[in-house]
């Protein structure tokens, strides 16, 4: 009877071990079947749409019929804020893309917050495939914090002066005389009559911080300090006020997204003789200038004590906490995105800068350049270009600045140099 007992109390044993191998080897096959029978899934989100939006996703979809791997999904997340704040939120909620874009300015708030991987390790590993010198210097600047890469050129930019030819040719203005402040105030007040007006402005710190420089200025000092309010920023904004006062200058008010559109609008119905704007808005700009009848140019932005413009756009960043799978997935989309020709792509599609040099040299780029010399005004004027400010609190200073700004382009009886003390005031409370 016992002898029974252990039999069946053994077989029972050989059962339950059987089962056991069968449940950990569903197991395993389960596991080995998320991990290796599909592509590793990635999420990219991306600022603008239109023809910029366009450029992304045709990327993407090039990226992901190109191999089966990695499967990349692109989102659309608004203008830079609102991007940069989903992202923010994504992050602390633990559900970001593996890869986003970040606008120059923000690269080192994201990094010493800890949100954004480093890269340098990954650069290294990938030394001979990619070259970081074939990338612009002149874009560079707003790459690392600490000497530490967080971000890669991606659709990088600068202002540039967009120019309604016809109308300059009706009012006998030669596009070559306008090189410095007083070519474009003067050029500003010919083209100014009962129906238009010189130039149709948003005021857009990124116009600002160019002025700046031109007059000599800073926005701040080397150890982070506000210099918004000094002697050239005075200068520039001065400027400003008396083209509005001689009413050569249309300032738009409202939100600042609404002011950018009703200015452009203003430009490409032919109301405003010149207009503002990045150089990213050129194949749509040209576009708008068809359509309404007119022959479009650009030139370089007019000069004062020196020539300058700041550099714009976004680098291309990977979120941090990711597992090693998804970091390299992450890395590879990267280095696809930012090589030379899809950054030839990107530049003739959208008008962004090419950000690698070898880009330029491409037959995409010089064929481009022969057909549509707009296209390489930017890039000629990248020669004067320098970074954006990264001090921690800028986004927040931007828009004390743009109020103020306003308030000054409203009411013009105010002093430029009080309008802009008053924003240094309101600023220190935000700048760490």
């Amino acid at each position: 009877m016992k002898k029974f007992s252990y039999i069946l109390l053994f077989t029972a044993m050989m059962f339950l071990l059987a089962a056991c191998g069968d449940a950990a080897s569903s197991e395993e096959s389960s596991e080995s079947s998320s991990k290796g029978d599909g592509p590793i899934e990635i999420t990219y989100w991306y600022a603008w749409g239109d023809k910029i939006g366009e450029n992304n996703e045709n990327l993407v979809k090039q990226f992901n019929e190109m191999q089966d791997e990695i499967r990349v999904t692109a989102e659309f997340q608004g203008n830079y804020d609102e991007l940069h704040s989903k992202t923010q939120a994504a992050l602390a909620a633990g559900n970001a893309p593996e890869v986003t874009q970040n606008e120059i300015s923000s690269i080192e708030t994201f990094a010493r917050a800890g949100m954004t991987q480093e890269l340098t390790t990954f650069v290294e590993q990938d030394a001979e495939e990619v070259n970081m010198e074939d990338f612009n210097p002149g874009l560079m600047g707003n790459s690392y914090v600490d000497d530490k890469l967080y971000g890669l050129p991606y659709l990088r930019s600068t202002p540039i002066v967009y120019i309604n030819k016809t109308m300059f040719e009706e009012k006998g203005i030669d596009l070559e005389s306008i090189q410095t402040w007083e070519d474009f105030k003067s050029a500003a007040e010919k083209l100014t009559d009962n129906e238009h007006v010189g130039i149709s402005m948003p005021v857009d710190i990124w116009f600002y911080e160019a002025f700046v420089a031109q007059a000599g200025g800073e926005m701040f000092t080397e150890n982070g300090k506000v210099a918004f309010n000094g002697e050239g920023a005075v200068e520039a904004l001065n400027l400003w006020k008396e083209m509005v006062v001689d009413g050569t200058m249309r300032v738009p008010g409202g939100e600042p997204q609404q002011a950018s559109d009703m200015a452009r609008q203003d430009f490409a119905t032919g109301r405003a003789g010149m207009f503002f704007s990045s150089t990213a808005d050129l194949t749509l700009m040209m576009q708008l200038a068809e359509e309404n009848g007119y022959e479009l140019e650009t030139i370089m932005f007019p000069e004062n004590e020196k020539r300058s413009v700041p550099t714009g756009g976004a680098n291309l960043v990977m979120t941090s906490g990711l597992d090693e799978e998804k970091q390299q997935a992450a890395w590879e989309f990267i280095k696809f995105m930012t090589a030379t020709e899809q950054t030839a792509y990107a530049s003739a599609y959208t008008g962004y800068l090419p950000s690698r040099l070898s880009a330029v040299e491409s037959d995409t780029m010089q064929e481009l350049y022969k057909e549509k010399p707009q296209f390489k005004v930017a890039v000629d004027q990248l020669q004067y270009g320098n970074a954006r400010p990264m001090v921690e609190g800028y986004p927040e200073v931007q828009k004390i600045l743009i109020e103020e700004i306003q308030r000054l382009m409203l009411d013009t009886s105010l002093d430029a140099q009080d309008v802009l003390d008053q924003a240094a005031e309101r600023s220190a409370s935000v700048i760490k």
